[in-house]
């Protein structure tokens, strides 16, 4: 049996919020979402052409309306709706760790920076408009770059 992660999905009363922080900082894309009975986004990290690529799924909440989300995915306690719960962390392989840190930083976006230990991969932390939180993976050359730039600034 073969597993891989699919998508995660987050419910949300911002659904605004939500689209701008995936997009503004993450670089992902809304494509095409099936027309379920409440609103809501796919976030892409590639071709909108498959929906495999669809990684992020954004639920969100219509207050006025809420029969929709609740007989398709059951109902939820909203004041329970805020970070990521049991799940510690959503984490993404990534690259371009110099233009990253610079990104947030002009984006006013607090992150805190990790190395795993034995392993040379360097860490991200971020917290999304819901309080979940994002964990972006970079490859051990790129942290040696960034370490090397941050040298020659000193």
């Amino acid at each position: 049996m073969g597993l891989s992660l699919n998508h995660f999905s987050i419910r949300t009363v911002d659904l605004d919020a939500c689209k701008t922080f995936y997009e503004t900082v993450l670089g992902l894309t809304v494509g095409p979402r099936p027309e379920f009975p409440f609103p809501g986004l796919w976030m892409y990290t590639g071709d909108h052409g498959h929906y495999s690529n669809a990684t992020v799924h954004i639920i969100g909440i219509d207050r006025k309306a809420p029969a929709g989300l609740q007989g398709y995915l059951g109902d939820r306690n909203e004041a329970e709706l805020k970070g990521t719960g049991t799940i510690d962390h959503i984490a993404f392989f990534a690259d371009g760790l110099p233009k990253m840190i610079s990104h947030l930083k002009q984006l006013g976006i607090a992150f805190r920076e990790r190395m795993v230990p034995g392993l040379g991969l360097y860490q991200i932390f971020l917290d999304d408009p819901n309080g979940v939180v994002v964990e972006l993976n970079y490859p051990a050359e790129e942290r040696i770059a960034l370490e090397a730039s941050r040298a020659g600034q000193s």
